[in-house]
C-alpha cells in the first residue's frame, strides 16, 4: 500500500508544479488533487472485487487525468497524456516496465467511456464516472451517464 501512497505524493507534486507552469486550466486545480486521491481509493475495491491487481488499479486510476494536469485542458486529454504518464510512472522507480504499459494503455483509452477494455481499463472508466457522480459533476457526453447507469444499476 506504502507504493500508491509514493506515487500519490509524487503525483501531487506534479500538480503542484504544473499549476505554476499551466495556470488557465479546464478544470480548478484542487478537483486534480481530489480526483486523484478518489479515484485510486474506487479503483482499489474495484478490482479487489473484479479480481484484478489492486496496487495496479489504483495507481491507474490516480493517473489517468495525467494529460489533464499537465496541459490544463480536458480536450484529447486522454491521448496527451498516454507517453508523459509513462515517463512520470517510470520515474518514480515504482513499477515495472509491464506494469507501466498497461496503466499508459488504461489512460490512453480511459476516455472511451461506450468502449470495452482490459479490466484495468474498465475500472479507470467506472472509477472516473463514479468519481464525477459522487461530487455532484454532471457528464458532458451520454456514454458516461450510460456507464454510470450501468455501474449502478439504475437510472440517475
Amino acid at each position: 500500500m506504502k507504493k500508491i501512497l509514493r506515487l500519490q505524493s509524487a503525483l501531487l507534486k506534479e500538480i503542484d508544479k504544473y499549476e505554476k507552469l499551466v495556470p488557465e486550466r479546464s478544470h480548478f486545480i484542487d478537483w486534480e488533487r481530489v480526483h486523484i486521491v478518489s479515484c485510486a481509493k474506487l479503483g482499489y475495491l474495484f478490482a479487489e472485487e473484479r479480481g484484478v491487481d489492486p496496487i495496479l488499479a489504483a495507481a491507474a486510476c490516480a493517473v489517468h487525468d495525467y494529460g489533464r494536469i499537465i496541459t490544463g485542458k480536458q480536450e484529447n486529454h486522454a491521448e496527451v497524456g498516454y507517453e508523459p504518464s509513462m515517463e512520470f510512472l517510470r520515474g518514480t522507480g515504482l513499477f515495472e516496465e509491464d506494469e507501466i504499459q498497461q496503466i499508459g494503455i488504461a489512460v490512453k483509452n480511459h476516455s472511451k467511456k461506450a468502449e470495452i477494455g482490459s479490466p484495468l481499463e474498465e475500472i479507470v472508466k467506472d472509477a472516473d464516472v463514479l468519481d464525477f457522480y459522487q461530487y455532484g459533476y454532471g457528464f458532458a457526453r451520454e456514454e458516461q451517464k450510460v456507464r454510470l447507469e450501468k455501474l449502478l444499476g439504475r437510472e440517475v
